[in-house]
């Protein structure tokens, strides 16, 4: 495993993606002046920054002072692409169809006895009275989830983007584990918090197949990214991205996905990368 002070560059990267909660993001969910100086050079150098999370577009406003060009961001773990210019406009999504979604609700229901739910959809987020409740989100809808998922006329609802699980006596690795067996090849089972919170997405939808999308629209190749993220729903696009990082506080999961390990989202991990990768590009400019 090599780190961010001898790994070697790529020769071209035109884009970065980056995670944000425990990658970009300090603990207090700020970036710091550093990151901020870091992710402008990238841009002005002409390296495209793409913003990889979990998080709805509604939460995305920890950042969007500091998206420039194009302002895509992919958000719900590659469930929609938000454009962060346009007031978090949802410029695409892949959803999870709501049948697809209600017959895991009871396949976990049945195999993993406890396990309460949240529905996130393209409007917003609602949740079982047992789920842990969303602050951020006052005016979520509390019911059971076959009321949640329910739709007058089929088709006619706003598109499931995750569904959510939460077990509050499991550890999050074994109710991973659990779920996957349970319904794991119905859809798309991850998680990124350190509770026992898993998310759901379609069938294929991760962080890298909605980056890989973004990437095809401009021509541009696994090899001409760089990846960083530090949690099991960042693996996919770890081990797609021609080069990625793993943070220092990362989980082993994203550890080994990884081809390079950098500082912790405490010490700049991100910017510690970018800031090598725009020294590099200047110095081979000067040399030609």
């Amino acid at each position: 495993m090599t780190s961010a002070t001898d790994s070697p560059s790529p020769a071209a990267i035109r884009l970065i993606a980056t995670d944000l909660d425990g990658t970009l993001l300090l603990d207090d969910k700020t970036v710091s002046d550093r990151t901020v100086a870091a992710l402008a050079a990238a841009e002005e150098a002409g390296i495209e920054v793409f913003f990889v999370t979990g998080r709805p577009a509604r939460w995305m406003d920890v950042v969007s002072d500091h998206v420039h060009g194009h302002g895509l961001a992919i958000c719900a773990n590659g469930a929609a692409v938000a454009d962060l210019h346009d007031g978090n406009r949802l410029l695409k999504v892949r959803p999870l169809e709501r049948p697809i979604a209600l017959g895991i609700v009871h396949a976990l229901r049945a195999a993993v006895p406890g396990t309460s739910f949240a529905v996130e959809l393209s409007t917003g987020i609602h949740y079982e009275p047992a789920y842990p409740p969303f602050h951020l989100d006052p005016g979520a809808t509390v019911a059971v989830a076959e009321k949640l998922l329910q739709e007058e006329t089929p088709g006619a609802g706003a598109p499931v983007l995750k569904l959510l699980a939460h077990h509050a006596e499991l550890a999050p690795d074994e109710f991973l584990a659990l779920a996957r067996a349970a319904a794991g090849d119905r859809a798309s089972f991850t998680r990124s918090s350190p509770t026992a919170l898993l998310e759901i997405s379609g069938p294929g939808v991760s962080k890298a197949s909605t980056l890989e999308l973004c990437c095809a629209e401009r021509g541009i190749s696994p090899a001409e990214v760089v990846a960083f993220g530090d949690m099991p729903n960042d693996v996919e696009m770890l081990s797609w991205a021609g080069t990625s990082y793993a943070m220092g506080n990362a989980h082993p999961a994203a550890i080994a996905a990884a081809s390079g390990r950098t500082a912790t989202n405490g010490e700049d991990g991100v910017a510690v990368v970018i800031e090598r990768i725009i020294a590099e590009r200047r110095a081979a400019d000067a040399a030609r």
